[in-house]
């Protein structure tokens, strides 16, 4: 299910004295079961993007498509389009309302008109994807759960009205780096098993470089790099002119390099760094 967007501006409080634009000529194509991520310094556009991609922002001029459906400045009908397109907000936790797990994450669906085995069928695999046991906690407050497991519920949620494409807003802001660790390779798994789109907000470069196939920057209402992981970091002096940071592995080869050392600096994981110090320690003892 392929996104396009097309010449998008979006200006908040449009007509009045305190319009803003937040968005300029947005130009952009997701293909069908990308793991994207999107970079950028606070203020940059990002949450305003991705609010565009289900409709709860409406462009001020150009359009989306996802499939045949197009998005416009005065579109009215929107039910198809947030079926496709399942939107989990920072802290999704603050979303949750119902009395128990199986209610919250049944609530969509209810929403679509299935019968209840349907609707039984549909939480329970939404669960099994995002690793929560169905039998312990369906009957459970999702409020007892910890903010990992609140997290994953609230994405539970929107998987259960199968959705094709997944956008996702910082979903590790605030957690502990084991729920942290497990929720990112819950939604890994996801992309891996569905094949869905994915497209991640995120703030962490280690994250972005572990996860992503493919990297968006923006920075100032526009889109000023697209490319791979590999590609996005070798351009670290852009990416600290702008307010963001760089892979730890990057990092380090980086400040090797100013020292002298003859190293690669696109190196993304720590088995890459590691190979590439190595070979720089040799040729330092052959030179």
């Amino acid at each position: 299910m392929q996104i396009t967007i097309e010449n998008l501006d979006f200006t908040y409080k449009l007509n009045t004295p305190f319009a803003m634009q937040a968005l300029e000529n947005i130009n952009l194509s997701i293909a069908e079961g990308e793991f994207v991520c999107l970079i950028g310094p606070t203020g940059s556009g990002k949450s305003t993007l991705i609010q565009q991609l289900n409709g709860l922002l409406l462009p001020t001029n150009g359009k989306i498509q996802v499939e045949e459906l197009v998005i416009m400045p005065n579109s009215k009908r929107l039910n198809a389009l947030r079926r496709r397109v399942g939107l989990v907000f920072q802290y999704p936790e603050n979303q949750l309302f119902e009395e128990t797990i199986f209610a919250d994450i049944a609530f969509g669906p209810k929403n679509l008109g299935l019968n209840a085995a349907e609707i039984e069928e549909r939480v329970k695999k939404a669960m099994a994807l995002v690793k929560l046991d169905y039998e312990k906690l369906k009957n459970r407050s999702p409020f007892a759960l910890s903010g990992g497991q609140m997290r994953r519920v609230a994405i539970a949620g929107v998987l259960a009205m199968e959705t094709k494409i997944l956008v996702l807003d910082e979903p590790i802001a605030g957690l502990d780096p084991l729920s942290r660790n497990e929720l990112l390779s819950a939604i890994s798994e996801l992309h891996e098993k569905l094949g869905i789109t994915i497209i991640m907000i995120s703030h962490s470069m280690d994250d972005v470089a572990k996860y992503a196939q493919r990297v968006i920057v923006m920075d100032n209402k526009r889109i000023i790099m697209d490319d791979s992981p590999r590609e996005i970091f070798k351009n670290a002096e852009k990416l600290l002119a702008v307010g963001l940071d760089v892979p730890t592995m990057s990092k380090l080869l980086w400040e090797l390099k100013k020292q002298g050392w003859q190293v690669k600096t696109d190196c993304l994981s720590l088995a890459e760094a590691k190979a590439e110090i190595l070979q720089a320690v040799r040729r330092k003892k052959n030179a």
